[in-house]
């Protein structure tokens, strides 16, 4: 089990950690733990993830997929990696709509923290969950249903591991199918909603360098990742007004493109295109912090512009920015609960002495937008403002409250953002 998280500003404080190689031996192991959390594969960029207590590993579970064909649904082991699941998916002739842009988080961690990828019709990766089963505080096995469980299901995916110990989840699937991946460089920002409705997946990467842009707004897209479906037409050659890459290309300057999934509109499978990033290879740039925030989708514009006059700040602790769209789902702590999204994504350079004075002038820039943190991200918000955000957060505390009467589960970051 690590010592600290894959960006390495984390050190884990557990006074003691676990692999356990079955169920049962989970069960006691959570039923006789003052506190206890689960740590997946470690892409958390704060605390969330961090106990004094017992951190517990479920890679030494067995790493079951299970398909339904009649279904369409795959249950699958929570350690599992969904690089890994995607592959003996793609076996069985199934995919999942939509995956984030590493393949190398757990299925688990990812749905606990609403990770997504990219799409104006597409939920975030939570949203295809139909069923979890969990270890709760005090050693019982509990299983939970979209179809039996209704409006507590909802309050129980997105769960930040406040609720137990996740085993197992169940995940709706679609069937296997192929896209091409095409890199333009160079798009006007007033284009921006065309360009994210113009493929089943868009991804836009900005540096905020370089100055205004062909219609005078400040933080021009570099580069637009188009993952279109394989027998859709490729873009014209003056699409939007971009150029089209000329060979394959890293969305971080100077980070080699091999680490990258195929583009130049090479047909391929949907595990290997939607991400952006192999799994055989180092994600990203692999030394940095990340913060994302997730904006309603109609205030777009507005809040790129209230980041404009920050744009030589935030260019000189950044590696890149992403933004992505993301829909609307029901799920109480998503931050697409509710409301269709803009997420608002930076990859820092890897020293949070330099970006916490930058990060809090973003986080009062998008202050008026009510934004809501990727809850795996670094982020500073107040947690009333945070709460407000979220319709369904007394809810939610009150669910928590109810299965962890104890706070077994809890975290140092919990008890700020969560108050019991």
């Amino acid at each position: 089990m690590p010592e600290r998280n894959w960006a390495g500003n984390v050190r884990y404080a557990a006074a003691r950690r676990h692999r356990p190689t079955g169920l049962d031996e989970l069960r006691r192991l959570v039923a006789g733990s003052d506190r206890i959390r689960a740590v997946g594969t470690g892409h958390s960029f704060n605390r969330l993830g961090d106990t004094a207590g017992d951190l517990v590993s479920l890679a030494g579970l067995p790493q079951t997929v299970e398909v339904d064909r009649e279904r369409a649904t795959v249950t699958v082991a929570a350690a599992m990696r969904y690089g890994d699941l995607a592959t003996r998916l793609h076996a069985a002739g199934f995919a999942l709509p939509t995956m984030a842009s590493l393949p190398h988080i757990s299925v688990a961690g990812a749905v606990a923290t609403a990770t997504h990828g990219s799409g104006d019709g597409i939920g975030n990766l939570a949203t295809a969950v139909s069923a979890l089963e969990l270890v709760t505080a005090d050693g019982e096995l509990l299983t939970v249903r979209r179809d039996a469980d209704g409006d507590r299901f909802a309050g129980m995916v997105v769960a930040l591991g406040a609720l137990g110990v996740v085993t197992r989840l169940t995940l709706d699937v679609v069937p296997a199918f192929e896209v091409r991946q095409y890199v333009r460089l160079g798009l006007p920002r007033a284009a921006l909603d065309e360009a994210f409705a113009s493929a089943y997946s868009v991804s836009l990467f900005t540096d905020w360098r370089g100055g205004a842009d062909s219609r005078g707004a400040a933080g021009r897209i570099d580069q637009v990742w188009r993952k279109q479906l394989a027998d859709a037409p490729p873009p014209p050659a003056d699409w939007l007004g971009t150029t089209a890459a000329t060979g394959p290309v890293h969305p971080v300057p100077g980070m080699p493109a091999r680490n990258c999934t195929a583009q130049l509109g090479e047909p391929g499978p949907w595990h290997e295109r939607l991400p952006h990033f192999r799994l055989g290879f180092t994600p990203s740039s692999g030394d940095e912090l990340q913060s994302e925030y997730h904006l309603p989708r109609a205030a777009a514009a507005g809040a790129l512009a209230a980041l404009d006059p920050l744009a030589d700040r935030i260019a000189a602790v950044l590696q890149v920015c992403e933004l992505r769209t993301v829909a609307a789902d029901e799920l109480w702590l998503s931050p697409q609960y509710g409301r269709d999204s803009l997420a608002v994504h930076f990859t820092w350079i890897g020293d949070g002495d330099a970006v916490a004075p930058v990060l809090a002038e973003v986080e009062r820039a998008l202050a008026p937008f009510a934004p809501r943190p990727h809850w795996g991200k670094v982020f500073t918000l107040d947690p009333a403002a945070v709460a407000a955000a979220y319709p369904r957060f007394a809810d939610f505390a009150a669910l928590a409250g109810e299965l962890d009467p104890a706070g077994k589960f809890r975290t140092d970051l919990l008890d700020r953002y969560l108050p019991r």
